[in-house]
């Protein structure tokens, strides 16, 4: 495996790959690997001939308040890990070679990518202004600079994989891309760079995400009419345990539609919907989902 840091090799052997017809992967991380990074990486193995990953901090996705300078970097690390699992070309820039020009701080004035405004003006949005504008911003200059065949990312980050699928359509990016299931711990918490926050009481509570998801979509199966009173019983369990509900919702699939009257042809149509929750526990924000069908499949 090949570490990269600046544009110009990365160009130089992307281009080498394409002269011979090689199928090219993108798996882009912020780092600090986990088994859960570690699966996309597996899966693009599997639609590709070359996989290219990607260890970049993005400032831009960062609010003014958020964990951007403590937010682990472990690119030794991640090199290692990137290489056991396959991965033939780790791209590392700096900050200076993504973003010419950017001061930590200041007013970043330079072409930048907006996302779809309906899309990412709820949910992680509401709480993070910008944040998906950041997303959108680093990714299409990814995919400008590695011209992927295919990209995988998590199902965890439902909503960002929803507005990247959107923003792909928008700008006729000829890219697949692949939603990779959420990896989780044997008591089903979603891995997340971010668990390492967690106190050990706090560890031991945060399971519960989990629990409620599975409860609310057995219930929303079983009696999708009384989707209201499912949520609000739901969101209550889990402020009683301790957890700040930023949001607890219901959506349709593809387009993140929250669901207000349910009718029987959403049974019968096959029709996806999903749970999507965010919570903070202690000082750490937690965000799972599950989709599902009401025929009773779960995926």
């Amino acid at each position: 495996m090949h570490t990269i840091s600046e544009v110009r090799p990365l160009r130089q052997c992307l281009e080498a790959w394409q002269k011979q017809g090689q199928r090219i992967a993108l798996v882009p991380t912020m780092g600090n690997l986990h088994a859960g990074h570690l699966s996309l990486i597996e899966q693009a193995r599997q639609h590709a001939d070359k996989v290219v990953a990607t260890v970049f901090v993005n400032p831009l996705q960062f609010g003014p308040n958020e964990d951007f300078d403590q937010y682990p970097r472990t690119l030794s690390e991640d090199q290692a890990q990137c290489q056991a699992q396959g991965a033939d070309v780790l791209f590392a820039p700096a900050v200076s070679v993504m973003y010419p020009g950017y001061q930590p701080g200041q007013p970043y004035d330079a072409t930048r990518v907006q996302a779809d405004a309906a899309l990412s003006s709820q949910f992680e949005g509401a709480d993070r202004p910008g944040h998906f504008d950041g997303v959108v911003t680093v990714v299409s200059k990814l995919f400008h600079l590695v011209q992927p065949n295919v990209a995988v990312f998590g199902q965890k980050d439902l909503q960002q994989f929803v507005i990247l699928q959107k923003m792909v359509h928008d700008l006729a990016f000829p890219i697949d891309l692949i939603r990779a299931p959420i990896v989780r711990q044997s008591d089903g918490l979603a891995l997340s760079s971010r668990n390492q926050y967690l106190s050990e009481a706090e560890r031991a509570q945060a399971p519960l995400i989990r629990q409620t998801l599975t409860s609310v979509v057995t219930s929303l199966q079983q009696t999708p009419h009384n989707h209201a009173s499912i949520l609000q019983t739901a969101q209550a369990r889990l402020q009683v345990q301790g957890f700040v509900v930023h949001y607890l919702a219901w959506v349709r699939l593809p387009d993140l539609q929250t669901v207000t009257q349910w009718h029987a042809s959403d049974t019968a149509d096959g029709s996806e919907f999903a749970v999507m929750v965010a919570a903070t526990l202690g000082r750490t924000r937690l965000l799972d989902n599950a989709i599902f069908r009401l025929d009773g499949q779960v995926f």
